[in-house]
């Protein structure tokens, strides 16, 4: 029979190697992001020109925008920039309560997409990354072109992950909805 000291060392052993184990699993844990069109992966690595914050989402899908966006309104206006200066509130609207495209701002409208996401994955901010970066298949009677620059058959110039946080952390900014933030979680 084992004395208590060595139970205790067993035991304390044990729980090293658990308390290890979960910090590599956790350190590992990668951001895997998926088409909205079809589920299948969505590839868009880290490159050298992304800031520190885009590199930080593709790590770990936090945007460190969303947060800073939510108490500093001229921080804001970077991401109301990159909507304005892209054609985003042509579709969707100037003030982003829809037009062609639904309510980005979901406090009520005419159509049925203005007072919930189309897609409910977009009530966080890795769902909406992965809907603008790579399109949506137009559940909605229209359908969102692909966006980053690193897929293929994106519009223009395409846009950086680093934009594309921008955007999403303004769009939290402007939302009156009653469910709730999701992306403040």
């Amino acid at each position: 029979m084992l004395g208590f000291k060595s139970v205790k060392a067993a035991l304390l052993i044990s729980m090293l190697g658990f308390v290890g184990l979960t910090a590599t699993t956790q350190a590992s844990a990668a951001c895997n992001l998926v088409s909205t069109k079809d589920n299948s992966p969505l590839t868009i690595k880290a490159i050298d020109t992304d800031t520190p914050e885009a590199k930080e989402f593709l790590a770990t899908c936090v945007n460190q925008y969303t947060k800073k966006y939510a108490t500093d309104a001229d921080a804001a206006k970077a991401g109301r920039k990159v909507m304005t200066f892209n054609g985003c509130t042509g579709c969707h609207g100037g003030n982003l309560g829809g037009l062609m495209a639904p309510s980005l701002v979901k406090n009520g409208g005419t159509g049925a997409f203005d007072t919930k996401w189309v897609y409910a994955k977009n009530s966080t901010d890795k769902g909406m990354f992965e809907s603008i970066s790579a399109g949506t298949p137009g559940t909605s009677g229209g359908l969102m072109p692909v966006w980053h620059a690193q897929q293929a058959e994106h519009v223009g110039d395409g846009l950086s992950t680093d934009e594309i946080l921008k955007a999403v952390a303004y769009i939290r900014t402007v939302y009156k909805g009653d469910g709730e933030k999701d992306w403040m979680k």
